[in-house]
Formats: C-alpha cells, structure tokens, sequence
C-alpha cells in the first residue's frame, strides 16, 4: 500500500513537472503549457477549453527542432502592471498593459516565453547560440479551435501580394490546406467568442500566414515565406522572387523571434481596444519624438487631380500642386501627398512636370508640408542620391509602394527604410504593404500602413466588394493589428445598386454619413481626404467637420459592434471634444448610445445623420445642433449602407 501511493505520489509529480499553467491578471484566461513528448499549448477560458492542443516549436540548422523532447533547465515567473505612453497616439494618450510572464529556459541554449493578458494570450521563441549566424529552416505554429463556427478569412493567392483582402466568414468545412491567408485571421468560436490570430515585433524573420488542414475542421497551420533565392524585375516598381532557397531566415543566433499573437474577445466591440500588438512590439529606439507630426492629408491621386473652375490644365505640375497647397493651408490640413508622376517612377531625379524648388517654397509659405510617393525599388537604390534635395525640399515624409511581400528580404527592407528616415526626420507610410507588426512602435516616425483593401478599390472593383459590409468587418479584423491607410474621404456616395468603379470621378458606396463616419472609426494618424478640393468645397458643412476631426486621439471607447454587421465607437480629442462615429451594414440599423462615457456636465451635439431619403439618395443627410447631459441615450438610425457622426462639446 505504501509503495503505490508513492508510485501514484511520483507519477503525479511527473506529470506535474511535465504541464504548466499561466493564467491571464483577471484569472479568466488559462493557458496550458505541455512540455511532453513536445511543447504543446491550450488556451481555456474560464475553464472552458478554446482550443485544442497544439505544438509549437522551430527548427535550426545543425541545432535541431527546439520544442521536441526538451528538457527545461529553469523557468522564471514574473507579473507587470503598468502604464505606457505612445509616441503616436493612435487609440489613446496612455495604455494600461498587465500580462503575468512564463519563460522556459532549455537545454540547448533556447527557450520559450508566454505572457497571458487579459485580452489574449502570446508567446515567442528566443535562442542564445553561441555561433555568430544561424538559419531557420522551419517553424511550427497552429491554431486548433475547440469548436469552430466561422473564420473570417482573407485569402491569398499566394506570398507576392499586397495583402488587400475581403475577410471571407467562412466555415470550417469550407477551408481545406490549399487556402492561404495572411494575417490577421479572426475565428468565431461556439458561443460567439472571438480569437484573431496575428504576429508582432517581425524583425529580420519572414512573416506569419495561414493555410486550412485536411481535415477542414478549422485547423489553422502557419506557413511562412522562404528566402528568396532569385528574385526578377518585372518593371520599374516590382521585384517578384522566382525561387526560394530552403530556409526561411538567416540571422543572429542570438536573438528573440516574433510573437506568435491570440486576441481573446468576448464581446466583437472589445477588439476595437485589444493594444497587445503594439504593447509586444519592442519600444521605441527614438529618443526624440517632437519633430513626429501626425495629421491629415490632401491627397491628389485617388481623385486623378480633377479640378473645376480653374485657369489652367490639371494634371501633374505645379499650378495644380499649388492650388492643393491653397487648399489644404485653407483647412488646417498638415500636408499634401505627391503621387506617382511627380517624378519619374523608376528614377527619382526626374520630375520634369513639376518646379520641385518653387513648389517647396510655395508650401512652406503655406506652412503645408510635402510627402513625397515613391516604389521600394527606387528609394532603396536611390536614398542618398536624393537625400539633399528632401532636405532642400523640407519634405516631411515617404509614401513607399510596391514592397508586395514579407519574406526575409523585404522586413529588411522595412526595417533599413524605417531607420534611414527616422535619422532624417521622414514620416513613413507603407503602401503596397504587409500588416503592422510592430514597426510602428519601435519606429514611431512609420505612421500608417496600407495592407488593407481600401477605397483606392472604388475605381476598378467591378464586383462592388468596397461595400458598408466590409466597411465594418475590418474594425474588428484588419485594423486590430494597426493603422491602416484606407484612405477614405469620398464626396460622391451612392447605394450600392447604383454605383459603379471610375477611375476618373471615383465614388464610395455607402451613404454620406458612413463615409464620414469613417474618419472617427478607422484609425490612420495620416489620414487622407481623398477627394478633390473642388468636391469638398461643394460640400462645406462636411469639409468644416473634416478640416477639425483628429488623425490621432486621447481616449477610445468602444460602444457597440457587430462583425460584419455595425460599429459604433467613441473618442475623445486632445482638445476635450468627444466624437462619436458608427457605421453599419447594407441592412439599416437603430443604434441607442448610451453616453455614460462621458465626464459629468452638459454638452452641445453636432450631429450628421441619414437623411429620411438617404436609401435612395447616399447623399443625403441632415445636420443638427441639439444640447445633452452625460448619461442621456442618443439614438443613432442609419440608413443602408449608413452611418452616424456626433461631435460633443462641454458647455
């Protein structure tokens, strides 16, 4: 008898040794670490399991697969509870972090971290290599539902991409190992709980994507880009790999690896406030900040710089350049972006339609600062060629296209570009982009991403997925990552049975006041008014309320959302005035906003709302001044395709 409970007694002790636990600040999150036969995880909430076991581990050259059979040596426990301030104020002023920290240290000289928040979950592999170089030849990382409902799925068609997707809600069944996403992913679990899968702090490592399994049970397999081993130039702004070498990063052997992401909500609208991909990014290297200038943007391409009533040819040159200047000096707008054409686009000393010197001048007259469009291909070989004349130019910033990958190579690429500009006092807004990871916060001069299937699409997409639905999708899924540089801004709003793609007089689908809306959800600290000044002119009621609005905020509350359905959120500006902004579907939605967020007092509202018409006509809206108290329920009924819009200030 004694010998077996000491035979049970060592047994549960093994057992013990081989499964840890590390639970969320709030104890409602629990992530179940196995460390036998191989490093597995298992994320419960309260108690109920989210997903099912999945392993984890990387494999290095001449080192091994770390995770298999791996014998812990020590493990260190440790708690933070903090406050940290952006450099760049995306979704508030100041972010609470609190995690509880799990790291294994390995036989092998390599380890795991975990960190458990109370909005998800994270880990990460680190290695401590004596040698100078190692390759990574192979990383497994899963997702493995307990119960899958639907996953919202923005599918590739392969690693060259711009990454501008629809999120597809697919079901499990319908996801098979041939189907590729990129990231972020979001998965509905039974019961409504939401888990979006992404990565942070990518530095000189290839990214994160996704593929189905064959049992199409809502398994999800990391795959990831290897290195290019022979890339060919198609034109003057593309480099496509044709060829891969067989490992996907060759890199310091000691090093940390990225964070493997998995956002927990369970309400959609908690997602719209998830800082875990910028809270596990590394810190800012930037010692001053100042100089960093978010704001708004007139930007010239996506009308194709159509104006009316001029006395000169539009086009790229400087008449036209001047007046976007005049423009945005009128409306307090910070910059004006010059797209492609201001130079030549394989070759940026050329810009023969354009007075570059007089242009400058003319703007800093105007205290309008220039950003400047340019492919990866051109400022990467052409950086210090041009250098003296952004300095002459006093150009604020970059607009970098074309990268269309995230293998090795190209974060590279980013990170170089990122530097180089940060050490030159250069915004940097990447277009043609992979999702954030983390960049922004190390390197807070990189202010927006594209990597989202933005309203650029209104002038080719002939199967009208630019729509209210997306529109209100992507809160939840694309835009939790980072910013994102949809570029909204579009004067001409129409339903969705009458509208159609144009390049020329490009529209939105939607009503106006979704398209407004647009401007308190989506975030962009570079945020674009993408329509012509003379469109915005003919609408002053909307241009006064665009000319004011913020690129950047103090405090964000989230008030209702619906993947795919509506969002409605609220956000506080440095100068005090709360906006309201909400969106909805093609369906038409009643929204009661309950303004408890608001410090006691009484308000003046400024609302633009859905005209009784505006299913009919997009256009159609109407603006009203009415006064409330903090606490009261406003009522906010949008139209399909609609939106909401309230700008509140303390009497």
């Amino acid at each position: 008898m004694v010998r077996l409970s000491l035979f049970v007694f060592i047994c549960l002790t093994f057992n013990c040794l081989q499964a840890q636990t590390l639970r969320s600040p709030n104890g409602m999150l629990r992530l179940q670490i196995q460390r036998s036969p191989a490093l597995s995880w298992q994320l419960f909430l309260r108690d109920m399991p989210l997903t099912l076991s999945a392993p984890l581990n990387m494999t290095i050259e001449g080192v091994g697969t770390l995770g298999n059979n791996p014998i812990v040596l020590k493990t260190d426990s440790s708690s933070v509870r903090r406050t940290v301030t952006p450099d760049v104020r995306q979704k508030s002023a100041v972010i609470e972090e609190s995690y509880n920290e799990l790291i294994l240290r390995c036989q092998g000289d390599w380890g795991v971290i975990f960190r458990a928040y109370n909005e998800g979950v994270a880990y990460r592999f680190f290695t401590e290599l004596k040698t100078g170089e190692v390759r990574v030849t192979g990383e497994t990382c899963t997702f493995r539902p307990a119960i899958c409902k639907t996953v919202y799925f923005p599918e590739e068609e392969g690693f060259y991409s711009h990454n501008e997707r629809i999120f597809l809600p697919l079901a499990p069944a319908e996801i098979h190992e041939n189907r590729l996403a990129s990231l972020p992913l979001l998965v509905e679990l039974e019961g409504g709980v939401k888990v979006l899968v992404t990565e942070t702090d990518l530095q000189d490592y290839p990214g994160l994507w996704m593929h189905g399994s064959k049992g199409k049970n809502g398994n999800l397999i990391g795959t990831l880009p290897y290195y290019p081993k022979t890339t060919v130039r198609t034109s003057n702004r593309d480099i496509q790999p044709v060829d891969r070498d067989y490992f996907l990063a060759k890199t310091k052997g000691t090093r940390s690896y990225p964070w493997r992401l998995f956002l927990v909500a369970e309400r959609d609208m908690d997602l719209l406030v998830n800082q875990m991909p910028w809270l596990l990014a590394e810190p800012s290297r930037l010692k001053n900040t100042e100089w960093i200038r978010p704001g708004k943007v007139a930007w010239d391409w996506w009308n194709n710089l159509n104006l009316e009533g001029v006395n000169f040819r539009t086009g790229v040159n400087t008449e036209t350049y001047k007046y976007f200047v005049d423009f945005a000096a009128e409306n307090g707008l910070e910059y004006i972006v010059l797209d492609e054409g201001w130079s030549g686009t394989g070759n940026l000393m050329l810009h023969s339609g354009v007075d570059m010197d007089g242009l400058a001048a003319y703007a800093k007259s105007k205290n309008v600062g220039l950003i400047l469009w340019a492919t990866w291909v051109a400022i990467d070989l052409q950086f210090e060629m041009i250098l003296p004349y952004l300095k002459k130019w006093d150009i604020k910033g970059l607009k970098i296209d074309f990268m269309q990958r995230d293998d090795q190579e190209m974060v590279q690429f980013y990170w170089r570009m990122a530097e180089k500009c940060a050490n030159n006092q250069l915004l940097l807004d990447y277009h043609g982009a992979y999702k954030p990871s983390g960049l922004q916060r190390t390197w807070p001069n990189v202010i927006s991403f594209e990597g989202v299937y933005g309203l650029e699409q209104a002038k080719w997409d002939k199967d009208k997925k630019i729509d209210a639905e997306h529109n209100v999708t992507i809160p939840f899924t694309r835009q939790v990552a980072g910013p994102m540089d949809y570029t909204p801004g579009a004067m001409l709003n129409y339903q969705k049975a009458d509208w159609s793609p144009s390049f020329n007089r490009p529209a939105s689908m939607g009503t106006r006041c979704h398209e407004l809306a647009k401007y308190v959800v989506f975030e962009s600290p570079l945020q674009m008014l993408s329509d012509s000044p003379t469109n915005y002119k003919k609408e002053p009621e909307c241009l006064q309320f665009l000319s004011k609005v913020p690129a950047v905020w103090d405090k964000t509350v989230p008030i209702a959302g619906k993947i795919g359905d509506y969002v409605a959120i609220a956000r506080q500006a440095a100068n005090g005035l709360w906006y309201i902004g909400a969106m909805g579907d093609w369906t038409g939605w009643n929204l009661t906003i309950d303004t408890r967020f608001l410090p006691a007092g009484e308000y003046e509202m400024e609302t633009f709302e859905d005209g009784v018409n505006a299913d009919r006509n997009a256009q159609d809206y109407k603006r009203r001044v009415t006064r409330i108290k903090s606490g009261d329920v406003i009522a906010a009924s949008m139209a399909p395709g609609g939106g909401f819009v309230a700008v509140l200030r303390k009497l």
